[in-house]
């Protein structure tokens, strides 16, 4: 972008990229604010003002106006599924930020309409029926009615999947198919699946079925983790820690990021952790590892970072708070071996924990260790969630060098968590406060794709308003957290949580050049329009992955999307229905879409009424003035 006032000129150290003219925030306490950086090989070379990067314009250096825009480093989701998330992406319909179920299934049915024999339409999280306006989940016979013959297949949170018919038949669910352990297949009075498949209060019901869909093979792989990444990129993401998880088998799973990787299209950087997939096997799986490969194995983009989210299945407590607190059976034994063998072989690692009780379980496992000075032995380690974490656990946390990551879980699972446990237990969950108060490193993230959206300014949002996407204020303010503190918990907090936080998380001179121009400034907009924050510019290492508004088309280019019948070569990613992604909807034109989806749900509510004989199909008027 030609500006004036910056001449290229024939420099030896002319950098390859400078944004000027920008309200940058640096996350660097020596030098928080500036208005210009430049660029090179990848890293920051120099944080100041037009005047202090204008010597190293050259006459190849791209220069970016952000016109007055707030930059901010790079974000780094401390726990996304972004492996498993790629490998699925153009297969699934994403109803992110989509605000009525009236639009919602009119995406289904048009989607449906469009998709091949064979295939099936799935929607997988990033959304809950407290989102829409009609607050109530789509119904087995809506499902049918949008898709009588291609299977569907919604998953809404870790509570339940709606099936259709055809899905129904694609998966063999049966008069004579019994309930899994853990799970409820929800049957009609003649005892036939209805379509509704409940975790009780295991998922597993509502993974193993939808891993019976059809899967991607090949370049299309590689093509969907290429757009994913890209959408993940258009709000600002530069790193993400996958924290593996089910059905994600290594390396089989992973090979698609490290092929990518090889060949220098990984437009986000990743650090991953390894899940012993099978029960009962998980010692043999980890031996296997810590034999093979070391944490830190890797570079910039694609590195190791250790085991987890799960070491031993039978640890792991569920999140389905719509059902009761699960009772774990005796697990100790085998966990204790999980992590002496890491600790032996310097593995870090991190754990999904729900609950107090399961923390408290663990910890008395890692102080048992610590006792014999095998623990924590130098390697990085965390929780993962902790909704229900006491203060003694985070002081024993704190006294074993630990760390946690919490995501918006409850940003969709607030009305349940506190209609099940009140709102006392709602307003600390997690207890964010006090786990900073503890001089504790705490990351976020989102836990995306399954359950979370993968947007992170909804995340964000949720961290400094305690609000869920309905609405519903569950945290008060003494355990929310300001901006900043915000936003250093999805920068600083997640590098230290790779070992990354002398390069990555600020923008200063030696850092990586990972950074987004925000299409709105995050510190100063109303907190209600935080959700809508995009990146109207995205660079990482110095590449320039995301583009829009004035930037379009500075981005590097992707292969089409392919398959073309895919759900996000018609409808895209994220839902973003009061912004468009070129840049900010005018007040009016939000009034009137607003209003056009209140007009919209009130014909519904009608039919609905009518339908149900509580109203007529033609009313007379009430109002004597329209009869004149």
């Amino acid at each position: 972008m030609p500006v004036s006032g910056l001449v290229p000129r024939a420099v030896e150290d002319a950098a390859d990229v400078v944004v000027r003219n920008a309200k940058i925030f640096t996350g660097d306490v020596r030098r928080p604010q500036a208005g210009a950086l430049a660029l090179r090989d990848g890293l920051i070379t120099v944080v100041g003002d037009d005047a202090d990067v204008a010597p190293v314009v050259g006459p190849s250096t791209t220069v970016v106006d952000a016109l007055g825009r707030r930059v901010v480093p790079g974000l780094n989701d401390s726990h996304l599924h972004v492996i498993r998330g790629g490998l699925n992406y153009v297969l699934e319909l994403r109803w992110d930020g989509v605000t009525s179920l009236r639009q919602a299934l009119a995406m289904l049915r048009e989607q449906a309409a469009r998709t091949p024999k064979g295939q099936w339409v799935r929607v997988v999280g990033g959304w809950s029926s407290e989102q829409f306006a009609e607050r109530r989940l789509p119904t087995p016979a809506e499902l049918n009615e949008a898709a009588p013959d291609t299977p569907v297949f919604v998953l809404h949170l870790y509570q339940s999947a709606i099936l259709n018919r055809a899905a129904l038949k694609a998966v063999g669910c049966t008069r004579s198919t019994p309930d899994p352990s853990g799970g409820q297949i929800v049957r009609g009075r003649n005892g036939e699946p209805n379509g509704m498949l409940l975790a009780a209060p295991s998922a597993l019901i509502l993974y193993s079925t939808l891993a019976k869909a059809p899967a991607l093979e090949g370049e299309e792989r590689k093509t969907s983790t290429r757009h994913f990444l890209r959408e993940l990129n258009r709000f600002g993401l530069t790193s993400a820690i996958d924290a593996a998880g089910g059905f994600q088998s290594f390396p089989e799973n992973y090979g698609t990021v490290t092929e990518l990787a090889r060949d220098g299209h990984l437009s986000l950087r990743i650090a991953y952790h390894l899940f012993p997939q099978t029960p009962g096997q998980e010692l043999d799986d980890l031996t296997r590892w810590v034999e093979t490969v070391r944490p830190g194995d890797g570079d910039a983009w694609l590195r190791l970072n250790g085991a987890g989210e799960n070491l031993t299945w039978a640890a792991a407590d569920f999140e389905n708070f719509a059902e009761p607190r699960p009772e774990l059976a005796a697990y100790e034994g085998e966990f204790e071996k999980a992590v002496r063998l890491l600790m032996e072989h310097g593995w870090g690692f991190r754990l999904h924990a729900t609950y107090d009780e399961t923390i408290r379980r663990d910890l008395a496992v890692f102080e048992k260790l610590a006792a014999e000075g095998l623990f924590p032995a130098g390697s990085r380690w965390l929780f993962d969630h902790a909704e229900t974490v006491s203060r003694d656990s985070l002081d024993r946390i704190a006294a074993l060098g630990g760390s946690l990551s919490v995501q918006n879980r409850l940003s969709f699972q607030g009305e349940m968590f506190t209609r099940r446990y009140g709102l006392g237990a709602a307003a600390e969950a997690p207890p964010i406060r006090a786990m900073l108060e503890r001089g504790l490193t705490v990351a976020a993230g989102t836990d995306a794709t399954r359950v979370s959206s993968y947007n992170p300014w909804v995340a964000l949002h949720w961290l400094v308003s305690g609000r869920t996407v309905g609405g519903l204020a569950v945290r008060p303010p003494q355990n929310r957290v300001d901006r900043e503190t915000a936003l250093a918990m999805y920068t600083t907090a997640g590098a230290a949580l790779t070992g990354e936080q002398d390069v990555k998380g600020v923008l200063r001179p030696g850092c990586y050049g990972d950074l987004a121009v925000l299409s709105d400034d995050y510190f100063t907009v109303p907190e209600p329009e935080i959700p809508h924050i995009e990146s109207l510019l995205t660079v990482v290492g110095g590449r320039i992955v995301h583009a829009a508004a004035e930037y379009e088309g500075m981005d590097e280019e992707l292969p089409a999307v392919s398959p073309g019948w895919s759900p996000v070569a018609h409808f895209g990613g994220y839902h973003n229905g009061r912004r468009a992604r070129t840049g900010a909807v005018g007040a009016g034109a939000r009034q009137a879409e607003l209003l056009g989806q209140v007009v919209a749900e009130s014909e519904l509510y009608r039919q609905w009424r009518v339908g149900r004989g509580l109203a007529t199909e033609h009313h007379q008027p009430f109002d004597p003035c329209f009869l004149l």
